[in-house]
């Protein structure tokens, strides 16, 4: 199952390869969130997977070559690099790897095939190849697997999905998801209170993603999707104070983040926090109490062995 990174669609016309390391669950969010900083700008896909309920889970990166010898002397170096410093960040020894050139095969039909529709809350996620029908009272959430990060199945995007549905929606005016990657939760707002969503990510790809899944979902026109780091853009920063922040990233920017995200948040504001082990939610909290915010309510979901946690909190 996908669970981590930046995922856009890869070409036909090259050779693919891809190479897999096996990490702790405590640590995956880490490796992977470092490794996809290091190797997205390079054109190189980043995920995570999960590979038993109790088990580790298996980062990987997917590229193209020249030929099917597989990536280039740089490459090799830029990889070796990448997962020195992933490792050095999530507090692990640097973990094996090895290049495996990949068949000629169609990777998003393969990806598309292993995601079904699942519901979460008021909302039906599902692929656009699905042919189930929308449970009765649900909102179909359409997000295709193979193209972002993002598609729902991972227990931080689950645990977001559950606590938006159960937000008042009157209460609810000028809201904002950051670190928006597929674009999921912002359009899940838009769908369920159809209003005006604003949305920012650090990645230029995962803004094109955002946009396209927007349009999918028929709600370009209340989505606007920003390149931001945090709320720091102008088009962000300019419609603050908000009375909803969405931020479903790691729990080290969450704890870093805490005095923008209070100086921008409303007198009576929702925090949604998600992307954080159940261990982690203490700091986390302590950063966001120390700027006036109390704990609501606290969403647990397990996935690949760790259990995940969502923290709701109110100013």
């Amino acid at each position: 199952m996908l669970a981590v990174g930046t995922l856009r669609v890869l070409g036909h016309a090259m050779p693919a390869w891809k190479i897999a390391v096996t990490i702790p669950a405590p640590a995956a969010m880490a490796f992977d969130g470092a490794l996809s900083d290091a190797l997205v700008d390079h054109g190189l896909v980043v995920s995570t997977v999960e590979t038993t309920r109790d088990g580790p889970w298996r980062s990987e990166v997917y590229g193209e070559a020249a030929d099917t010898s597989g990536p280039d002397i740089a490459t090799r170096a830029l990889l070796g690099e990448a997962i020195g410093a992933a490792a050095k960040r999530a507090g692990l020894a640097v973990p094996a790897w090895a290049i495996e050139v990949l068949p000629d095969t169609d990777w998003v039909a393969e990806n598309q095939r292993s995601f079904q529709p699942f519901r979460v809350g008021r909302f039906w996620v599902h692929p656009s190849h699905a042919t189930e029908a929308v449970p009765a009272g649900a909102i179909a959430l359409r997000i295709d697997a193979g193209l972002a990060f993002g598609t729902g199945t991972h227990a931080t995007t689950r645990g977001c999905l559950e606590a938006i549905g159960a937000l008042e929606p009157a209460a609810i005016r000028n809201p904002v998801d950051v670190g928006t990657g597929s674009g999921i939760l912002a359009i899940a707002m838009a769908l369920a209170w159809r209003r005006l969503i604003l949305g920012g990510d650090n990645d230029p790809d995962s803004i094109t993603v955002a946009r396209e899944n927007a349009q999918l979902n028929g709600v370009a026109d209340l989505c606007a999707f920003h390149l931001s780091e945090g709320l720091a853009a102008p088009p962000l920063a300019s419609r603050a104070p908000y009375d909803l922040i969405v931020a479903n990233i790691l729990a080290g920017p969450l704890v870093g983040l805490a005095p923008s995200f209070a100086a921008a948040a409303a007198a009576r504001a929702t925090l949604i926090l998600s992307g954080l082990l159940v261990e982690q939610a203490d700091e986390v909290l302590a950063a966001y109490r120390a700027q006036g915010f109390a704990l609501s309510r606290g969403i647990d979901h397990e996935a690949g062995g760790a259990d995940w946690r969502t923290l709701v909190l109110q100013r």
